[in-house]
């Protein structure tokens, strides 16, 4: 078995594969561990009462998909050949990985803004992730900018939290669903500052957190500020799935698309798990259970493949 991604997805596919006797070899990719290795605190991860560190429940993860017998390979995969059995991925040195089952766990990267001052402050009040993040904001005045689908649920999402919630959109009109932006307007605890862009992300205090973002007016080019103690950056997110697209059906996203209910992709014997082909929940543990499935699902096919050679046989 082949994985292709080592975050909650891939990890999770190879201790199981593992534990099936599939012999999962896990190719980690441009990041290891995947996002969560830029997360600090975790709080949300079943089965921790304490607050614990993103980068150390991967590194657990990663033991523990070790100990049970996944080999793992650091190599970053430029070519892949899903028209036969065994799949073949190729390495950027030349190194050639083959399996009979293929399960894609590689993830996507959320869409920034692109400012300094982001980078910056990520981790110290901006983030991109509100159902992740928002916890650490009960109380607090927070901000959401962007104006489609996803910012306008990390807003009502974050009314759970605070009676303060500004979204700032640099157009004059939402990109969302109807039905999302009738449950915004309607809400007592949001704000919408139209035709308005960041400029700045402004840290301060002691230890330095983000205390108010810098604004300008996309009309008239006005500058103002505006004083939060989060701001959730919600523009979208990429799907890592560029080395796939022509070899395996996407969706309008491009996101792998997969068979309602299971981990199925268009080519029969890979597997697709993880923010690659979930673009609703995006979290840790639904990516570990998306990684099972995958497993699963997989073993479930090398057996009816086994079946069915057996039976030819006879």
């Amino acid at each position: 078995m082949l994985i292709l991604g080592s975050g909650p997805a891939g990890l999770s596919a190879a201790i199981y594969g593992a534990r099936a006797g599939m012999k999962p070899i896990l190719v980690q990719g441009i990041q290891p561990g995947g996002q969560l290795m830029t997360t600090t605190d975790v709080e949300n991860y079943p089965g921790f009462a304490d607050v614990i560190q993103g980068p150390w429940l991967m590194e657990q993860m990663q033991k523990q998909a070790e100990h049970v017998g996944t080999t793992l390979i650091w190599d970053t995969i430029v070519d892949v050949d899903l028209t036969q059995r065994p799949f073949r991925m190729t390495g950027d040195g030349g190194d050639v990985y083959e399996g009979d089952v293929l399960v894609i766990a590689t993830g996507a990267q959320a869409k920034w803004l692109g400012l300094d001052s982001e980078e910056a402050m990520k981790g110290k009040g901006v983030s991109a992730c509100a159902t992740c993040d928002g916890f650490f904001y009960r109380g607090k005045k927070v901000a959401v900018i962007g104006g489609g689908n996803t910012a306008v649920e990390e807003a009502l999402y974050l009314t759970n939290h605070s009676d303060d919630v500004t979204l700032i959109h640099r157009r004059n009109e939402l990109r969302a669903e109807r039905i999302l932006q009738e449950r915004l307007f309607k809400s007592d605890k949001i704000k919408v500052l139209w035709n308005k862009q960041v400029e700045r992300f402004v840290g301060g205090g002691n230890p330095e957190g983000l205390v108010a973002l810098e604004l300008k007016d996309t009309q008239t080019g006005d500058t103002s500020t505006l004083d939060v103690e989060g701001g959730f950056v919600a523009i979208g997110h990429h799907p890592a799935t560029e080395l796939f697209r022509g070899h395996l059906s996407l969706d309008d996203d491009g996101y792998i698309a997969v068979e309602t209910g299971s981990t199925r992709t268009s080519v029969a014997g890979v597997f697709a798990c993880g923010d690659v082909m979930d673009k609703t929940y995006r979290q840790a543990v639904t990516a570990a259970g998306t990684g099972c499935m995958a497993a699963l699902d997989a073993e479930r096919f090398l057996g009816e493949m086994e079946a069915d050679i057996a039976e030819a046989a006879e």
